[in-house]
């Protein structure tokens, strides 16, 4: 009957410019899908060159590049009798273009271009492109003379078009298209298109994929049609982890899905589904639709995405999504990233400095989660983590079985004692150290692997000072100016950080053995928005894992860690007040908390962090929105201090955001400095106008309370 199409979407974990590895990921991709009996295959956006090229757009290298490996996918006998649909910037009368590129047995037959660029959040696709601006318009595009010779043709469409096979209609969205109020699938639904494409660059953050999922239900519950959905996946090169979700959907069920995190390079989604249910579905909902725009022109080919005897092949059925918690995607989305940034840096493993806390146990944690989900991805078969973890401890005889066996491959912790430290946070260190199984390297004369004692190198460094100025400084609680007592804090902070790349440097070698390690870093996104952490210190590392993740969240993924993965040493760790030891301790006791230093808690400060920058809010407006929300709580005046206290902490230490560690992102009210979050970095930090304006709304709440 002709009436049952098998189709093929994908998540690739395509690298920025790595032209050769991303054809072998599309080719495979291809392969697979023809295995399964798809007759249609969608790749992820950008795909042949990788989303995140940047700057390197604007070469003509990356452009001739992608046409090279254009030529190779229509040479190759595994595209054959299957539509490909492939993403790669095209230069159009001397305009870029982000396009799709769709082409069948060595013939191409259309160019499509975005039209609807994202440029928020981190997407800055405007510097680079232009969207297409005319909808329903198709013109020729002249091909460049490698693709001539191979293909026979000259021009091809290129523009606003959707494509028509035999026995059905195909329109793309790109991206940004599907988010947007005007998406194009509603248009292409009324005039009859079936099947709606979205090849997409999306990336990770806690809680949106939700977001995603519903958009593509939505879609086809009121368009009716077939959605399908390809992601890129991974790290292609800077601080985003794409997150898959490759799905495939019809009439506002999902009926195939793909992992949103995991370490294949390579994960193909294939679903048979019955043109006749789009059909029946539209037939009782746009019996009584009238079109106002011209139709789309479509782009003819003789084939069929269905078999004339098909009455015997089973079709897809609906599937329940089920999402990760947040605490699970701090466990897989962040390891995943730090996987695929070992691998494919070069580097031998991870050295992190534990100091017994929240901030750098959760970092510990993810690197044992990214340990956890190697060994189950080689216990499953997947080659290529075996060659790359192989490559990474250089023994081409290592097979990891057991996740804390890996950690002591790939993972060296050192606890950087100083006269202020406290046994507590010694002992947690060490105890998680343990229970993960990384090699474990202590600064405290108490231990048997390095004998390290900060406190010279601390000495060492103020004697050079008092050599010159002759001046000792002290701590605040020893007599000391406040001057005093914070230089001497950074002090111990910035020899951290030497050490800490001191022993990533050489540390194998002393062992041995070839290659260096990575600094991680681990702070968190609250401490980066206030500041609190000193420049040049331990936060300075070499990527963060948790530099996009707030404080609360990580106290819940700690908890999630000691169910999940049984790291019992992290019920004391969580149980203990945050604190940097970086002042003298009291009877042997801590006395120094964050909290109490940055004047507010980290609840408050997730808060302020969500309306400074998703709700958009300056000094007055969060002023005005806290006022309701925390009234049971604080007076005005009480809310008015603490917005004039956090906008001076924010503006004094915003400098800090442009030398922070690359971090991965994950949270929508992230400061990042590099492209999400773009501000000045020196401020008036008196606020002079600003708190004026909050003054005077709490002298009118002043006035209205009764005597």
């Amino acid at each position: 009957m002709g009436r049952k199409v098998t189709l093929a979407t994908c998540s690739l974990n395509q690298w920025a410019l790595d032209f050769e590895g991303n054809l072998t990921r599309i080719l495979k991709s291809i392969e697979i899908a023809k295995q399964r009996g798809a007759k249609y295959r969608l790749g992820p956006e950008l795909e042949i060159c990788g989303y995140g090229c940047a700057d390197h757009f604007y070469e003509s290298d990356t452009l001739l590049h992608c046409f090279q490996v254009l030529k190779s996918l229509l040479e190759s006998p595994l595209t054959q009798d299957i539509i490909c649909d492939v993403g790669m910037p095209v230069m159009h009368h001397n305009v870029r273009y982000n396009c799709r590129v769709i082409f069948l047995n060595k013939k191409i037959l259309l160019i499509r271009p975005k039209m609807l660029l994202a440029n928020y959040g981190n997407n800055r696709e405007f510097r680079w492109f232009s969207p297409w601006s005319r909808p329903r318009y198709v013109e020729e595009y002249f091909l460049p003379r490698m693709i001539q010779d191979l293909t026979g043709q000259t021009t091809v469409p290129f523009g606003d078009g959707v494509l028509s096979t035999k026995d059905t209609c195909l329109g793309s969205e790109i991206c940004a298209e599907l988010w947007n109020p005007r998406s194009p699938h509603v248009d292409m639904g009324l005039d009859g298109i079936e099947i709606f494409t979205n090849s997409s660059a999306s990336y990770h953050e806690l809680r949106k994929a939700d977001h995603r999922v519903n958009l593509i239900k939505s879609a086809t519950t009121k368009s009716g049609g077939i959605y399908l959905f390809a992601n890129q996946k991974g790290c292609d090169g800077d601080r985003l982890y794409y997150d898959g979700c490759a799905m495939i959907a019809i009439n506002g069920d999902i009926v195939a899905r793909g992992a949103q995190f995991s370490l294949e390079d390579v994960e193909v989604v294939t679903a048979t589904l019955d043109l006749e249910d789009v059909r029946s579905y539209r037939g009782e909902r746009y019996s009584k639709v009238t079109k106002h725009h011209k139709p789309y022109t479509r782009i003819k080919t003789d084939f069929s995405l269905s078999d004339c005897d098909d009455r015997c092949l089973p079709t897809h059925q609906p599937v329940e999504w089920i999402f990760h918690t947040p605490e699970e995607e701090i466990s897989l989305g962040p390891a995943c990233w730090l996987w695929d940034y070992l691998r494919r840096s070069g580097q031998a493993g991870f050295l992190l400095p534990l100091s017994g806390g929240v901030d750098s146990s959760s970092t510990a944690c993810i690197v044992y989660s990214m340990c956890v989900q190697i060994c189950q991805a080689v216990k499953d078969g997947n080659s290529q983590v075996l060659e790359d973890v192989q490559r990474v401890v250089n023994d081409s005889s290592y097979r990891p079985e057991d996740p804390r066996e890996l950690c002591g491959h790939l993972f060296t912790t050192c606890y950087m004692a100083s006269e202020n430290s406290s046994e507590d946070t010694c002992n947690r260190a060490k105890d998680l150290a343990a229970q993960i199984g990384s090699v474990y390297i202590h600064t405290n004369t108490h231990t048997h692997h390095l004998n390290i004692n900060i406190d010279m190198a601390v000495k060492g460094m103020l004697g050079i000072f008092s050599m010159v100025t002759g001046k000792w400084p002290q701590f605040r609680a020893k007599g000391g100016s406040a001057r005093e007592n914070l230089a001497l804090q950074n002090v111990q902070a910035r020899i951290r950080m030497i050490l800490a790349y001191l022993f990533a440097q050489l540390c194998l070698w002393a062992q041995g053995k070839p290659g260096g390690l990575l600094v991680l870093g681990s702070a968190n996104v609250d401490e980066s928005l206030t500041g609190y952490f000193t420049k040049y210190d331990c936060s300075s590392a070499d990527i963060n894992p948790i530099g996009g993740v707030s404080k609360m969240d990580l106290k819940c993924f700690l908890q999630y860690c000691v169910k999940s993965f049984q790291l019992t040493a992290l019920i004391g760790i969580l149980d203990a007040p945050p604190t940097a030891e970086l002042e003298p301790l009291t009877d042997g006791k801590v006395v120094q908390t964050d909290e109490a230093d940055m004047g507010m808690t980290y609840s408050e400060l997730s808060v302020i962090g969500r309306l400074r920058k998703i709700s958009k809010c300056g000094p007055y407006s969060m002023f005005c929105k806290l006022i309701h929300s925390w009234k049971e709580t604080f007076s005005p005046s009480q809310v008015a201090t603490k917005v004039k206290h956090f906008f001076r902490m924010y503006s004094i230490n915003r400098h800090k955001m442009t030398t922070v560690t690359p971090s991965y992102h994950a949270e929508n009210y992230s400061p990042d400095d590099n492209r999400f979050d773009l501000r000045p970095f020196l401020y008036n930090t008196q606020w002079a106008w600003q708190f004026r304006c909050i003054d005077n709304e709490v002298s009118k709440f002043a006035k209205k309370q009764p005597y």
